[in-house]
């Protein structure tokens, strides 16, 4: 496995290297946000500090994410519910708070690029169709009556648990724990958020259900009522 890591602080990259070398992971190192976007190359895992000298690792995250789907994890002293929100809202994959453990670190790194293995590694078969709705799940591609919408990875991520499920509930939980990892204060909002976003590119507020007091589910684009809140 090959990390980039993105850490502005000399002293905190050089503990951190040898120990990630240790157990097989290479690295390649930045200290600012420019250049993150032209790094991305054979990289399985980012490892980004928010507090860069150059640029806000918040706009650095929402840069890569136009452009590749690699894992991201923020790892940060900014530690207030407020900005573990703002930054998976960029699009990081995982955020964890500074100081840590550096098996706690390894064990998320291998959870978000075992995540990424197993939706980049799918079947041909991953191809859901929901009325003019289709899903490609190894392409991570959606298309509404044959146009190309752009979702962001959570966002697809979301769709796909559900379509995946094929009409069965899915729970607030199993949908956190499944796209992101693991749960947090202020969770359930930061899935709304994604779910209400979700409909409004689809074009199909009917598409994503909602069942009160329990989760989502995938619902059948004008074949009645619809599930929003």
């Amino acid at each position: 496995m090959h990390i980039l890591l993105v850490e502005d602080d000399d002293r905190i990259a050089a503990a951190l290297r040898p120990a990630l070398h240790r157990h097989g992971i290479t690295t390649t190192r930045l200290s600012e946000g420019r250049g993150v976007v032209d790094n991305l190359g054979g990289v399985d895992v980012v490892l980004l500090d928010l507090g860069l000298p150059d640029i806000d690792g918040v706009d650095v995250c929402r840069a890569i994410r136009q452009v590749s789907d690699v894992p991201v994890i923020v790892v940060s002293a900014r530690g207030e519910v407020d900005d573990r929100i703002l930054g998976l809202h960029s699009g990081a994959d995982d955020y964890l708070v500074k100081p840590y453990v550096i098996g706690e670190l390894l064990a998320r790194v291998h959870a978000v690029h075992r995540r990424h293995r197993a939706t980049t590694t799918a079947g041909p078969e991953d191809v859901i169709s929901v009325g003019d709705v289709v899903a490609d799940l190894h392409r991570h591609s959606v298309a509404v009556a044959g146009r190309q919408v752009a979702l962001t990875r959570k966002e697809f991520q979301v769709l796909a648990m559900l379509a995946r499920a094929g009409g069965a509930v899915c729970t607030r939980n199993q949908i956190v724990a499944e796209v992101w990892g693991r749960t947090w204060p202020g969770a359930n909002r930061t899935l709304d958020v994604h779910v209400a976003t979700l409909r409004t590119k689809l074009g199909r507020p009917e598409l994503v259900q909602t069942v009160r007091g329990v989760g989502y589910r995938m619902g059948v684009p004008d074949a009645g009522a619809s599930g929003g809140e």
